[in-house]
């Protein structure tokens, strides 16, 4: 690896020994940042103590991911490529040898990332869920995550991060990279260890929430250009979290709530629909498929309360707020 020609920027906001494992698994002879967003955990003096570079950004910031990466990005000057991670993760030490090398491959290409894992999978079953919403196909894809190698090039052309959205900078930023011709690329490597810490089901429906918000605003910014995969994330919240709902509602007020109860059968013929295609498709047990299915169809209701919510703040002239679902983890 070439390290004098990578900037690693780790973004976090109170994530305690978390950062700990993301900071020592980085390469020390790499430019190494670290952006806080007003941590009070120790997270500042820990990076300072590793010789991290520091950017703190301002107590009265509107905190978001995507200014805490334009921070770090602005940090690391001119450098050709850029390794953005969050800061419960910690990067896999064969991951930057393999990204560059893609990249140096194929100079269309504005960023790679690989496989993020969860650490503690079997903690939970949101662990769990998440450890396969990132496992995506190895190929060209729409667009990455938090974590991901990109070519300082292509992000600076486009302006980098948009640093008003409190969450889904990553489809919006490689949107915008598509449409001046670079292209987005999962390769097959491991990439980084993921700590969602999310055990309990408010964390899960609070994460959601903001999925839903991120949805919404995609397609609200961007109309016909918007992520397809969005697109219909946005109407399959409509349907199942508004929609079908309200025809619940209607049911049961114009014919009585036998009918009600009728229609809203419908939520667990597509939970047992959703399971067996998990059984078949990603060879889950069953009673897993039946647990992810149910949180699946449950969630629209979070995402729904996410969607609504930002069209309200929209209308009204509102700013959204972060959306946030961990709280401060413990130092050691």
């Amino acid at each position: 690896m070439t390290a004098a020609s990578i900037a690693i920027v780790a973004i976090g906001r109170n994530e305690g020994e978390r950062l700990k494992a993301c900071l020592r698994s980085l390469p020390a002879d790499a430019h190494r940042i670290y952006v806080d967003s007003g941590s009070t955990d120790g997270s500042v003096a820990f990076a300072e103590g590793q010789g991290v570079t520091v950017v703190t950004l301002p107590p009265a910031t509107r905190f978001t991911a995507a200014l805490a990466r334009n921070a770090g990005l602005a940090e690391a000057g001119e450098l050709e490529f850029v390794q953005f991670l969050d800061g419960d993760c910690a990067l896999d030490p064969a991951w930057l040898d393999r990204a560059v090398a893609a990249l140096r491959a194929d100079p269309a290409l504005a960023v790679v990332f690989g496989r993020r894992r969860e650490r503690f999978p079997e903690r939970s079953v949101y662990n769990r869920m998440c450890d396969d919403e990132w496992n995506v196909p190895v190929g060209e894809a729409a667009a990455c995550g938090g974590d991901a190698l990109f070519r300082r090039a292509a992000i600076a052309g486009v302006g980098g991060y948009n640093p008003d959205l409190i969450a889904g900078e990553e489809p919006d930023l490689c949107l915008r990279m598509r449409q001046q011709g670079w292209r987005v690329r999962r390769i097959d490597a491991e990439m980084t260890l993921h700590d969602a810490a999310m055990t309990h089901i408010r964390q899960w429906w609070r994460r959601s929430e903001r999925s839903g918000h991120a949805f919404a605003e995609h397609v609200q910014r961007h109309g016909a250009k918007a992520d397809p995969v969005w697109r219909q994330q946005v109407r399959s919240i409509l349907a199942w979290g508004v929609a079908l709902p309200l025809v619940v509602l209607a049911a049961g007020l114009v014919l009585g709530w036998w009918a009600a109860g009728l229609v809203a059968l419908l939520y667990p013929f597509q939970v047992a629909r959703i399971a067996r295609r998990m059984q078949r498709g990603r060879g889950y047990d069953r009673g897993f498929a039946l647990r992810y299915a149910h949180f699946l169809v449950l969630g629209k209701f979070a995402q729904a309360k996410g969607m609504l919510g930002y069209h309200a703040k929209r209308l009204t002239g509102r700013r959204s707020t972060l959306i946030e679902y961990k709280g401060a983890e413990p130092v050691a």
